[in-house]
């Protein structure tokens, strides 16, 4: 039998949902709708968990199919729950006024691709059984997230900003070698990240309640 073809199946999957979570990033980089973002987001972690399944799967790494399941029951589920409920509670629920409009932020962000494609190019031959373009979209998530962290003044977005750049290092994790980071190392990502979330929403509604909005520069308020 043939191993080469499964393996082959395995990086056409893993380049397609890789390929599905960049077009997501880029849909919420333009997004101005904030459960429209969650909804991304959520969209996004479930191309992510979808990744880590198909690399335990093919290439035989069963540890790895924890980060799947932490995956979606954490950014899949849980996280788009929590955030939703923080925006119907805070009763705000559109992003108004980015510091660059739509057609600018685009093409920020495809130089920030090239740019990416550019720094990824030397590692594709080691790449290929996942994906030629796996990494390329994962240095493209995390420049994209932060580049969506400095646009968008609503906390909230910020907040799923700094989620899709810790989708994008953990993606990066993948393509870097076909077992992935170690799983504590994973795993004490995961609970960072999700700690971290909850520490930014309970801030969140402290804003909201203190300022009557979520734009983080009216923080410059607080200094003496």
């Amino acid at each position: 039998m043939n191993t080469s073809v499964p393996t082959e199946i395995g990086s056409q999957l893993i380049t397609l949902f890789a390929a599905l979570m960049l077009v997501l990033q880029l849909l919420l980089v333009v997004q101005r709708m904030l459960l429209t973002s969650i909804r991304l987001f959520a969209l996004q972690s479930f191309c992510l968990a979808a990744i880590a399944a198909i690399v335990a799967f093919f290439h035989h790494a069963p540890h790895v199919y924890w980060v799947a399941v932490l995956t979606l029951a954490g950014k899949v589920l849980f996280l788009p729950w929590l955030l939703n409920r923080l925006v119907r509670r805070i009763n705000i629920v559109e992003e108004v006024e980015p510091l660059l409009n739509a057609p600018t932020a685009m093409l920020v962000c495809g130089g920030l691709t090239l740019l990416s494609y550019i720094v990824a190019r030397p590692f594709i031959a080691m790449l290929s059984k996942l994906g030629n373009n796996t990494l390329a979209i994962a240095i493209t998530l995390l420049l994209t997230g932060f580049f969506l962290m400095f646009n968008r003044r609503k906390a909230i977005t910020q907040v799923l900003a700094l989620l899709t750049v810790e989708n994008g290092v953990m993606l990066a994790a993948v393509a870097f070698t076909t077992y992935g980071m170690p799983l504590v190392v994973e795993l004490g990502i995961f609970f960072d990240v999700m700690v971290a979330v909850m520490v930014l929403g309970i801030l969140v509604y402290r804003i909201r309640e203190s300022f009557a909005s979520m734009d983080t520069s009216k923080l410059t308020r607080l200094r003496g």
